[in-house]
């Protein structure tokens, strides 16, 4: 790869917020869910600049970090625009929790299936996949995918709270299982992983491949 990736691992979840750089020192975030001091600190020791911030779904713990590094670094943030609506509830009651003014946050670009967003010379593809929330994304660039919530090592995100489905979560593992067996799988919480690994090994996906 001709890119680096940084995972920090942050917040009661320990949900991983990722800090992806080029040889130029540019970035992305991915999932500032929690500690913003720490991934300023991170960008900010590594002399890199940020570029933008993308969110594969709209859970409190992978944007509660996001006002704060966002206004820091003053870039934009990408979301699913299924998930905007839940962005701006949720961040409204998370800073009813934090005893704050009930301030919405929105993403500043929504951004559909099939999209591309720009990383220097390399673009990040945005695939499409509700079942976790409706408006969840995967980012895969090269053989890199960011999987969000939607799979994780050996397992796959819930979906049992407000927006989520199981059978469209299935319907979207369906898509992720077809990227080449080497790609590298990055999920929003737990260790890395592979396509070749999950559909050996991951219960749900057996499961349905043998329906």
């Amino acid at each position: 790869m001709d890119f680096k990736i940084i995972r920090l691992t942050l917040g009661a979840y320990q949900t991983n917020c990722y800090i992806i750089f080029d040889k130029n020192n540019n970035s992305v975030i991915i999932d500032p869910g929690a500690e913003a001091k720490a991934i300023i600190k991170e960008i900010e020791d590594r002399n890199l600049t940020v570029d933008k911030i993308i969110l594969t779904h709209a859970h409190p713990d992978h944007f509660g970090a996001l006002d704060d590094v966002r206004k820091h670094f003053n870039v934009k943030a990408f979301l699913g625009r299924d998930d905007n609506i839940m962005l701006e509830d949720r961040s409204s009651e998370l800073n009813l929790v934090l005893g704050l003014k009930p301030n919405k946050i929105s993403a500043d670009v929504l951004v559909e299936d099939g999209d591309l967003i720009s990383f220097g010379d390399k673009y990040f593809k945005v695939i499409s996949t509700p079942g976790h929330t409706p408006g969840g994304i995967c980012l895969l660039i090269g053989n890199v995918l960011f999987s969000g919530d939607t799979l994780f090592c050996g397992s796959i995100g819930r979906t049992d709270l407000p927006g989520g489905d199981y059978e469209t979560i299935l319907e979207s593992l369906k898509l992720l299982v077809q990227l080449p067996d080497n790609t590298i799988v990055l999920p929003g919480h737990g260790p890395e992983s592979s396509i070749e690994y999950e559909k050996q090994n991951n219960p749900f996906i057996r499961s349905m491949r043998n329906d």
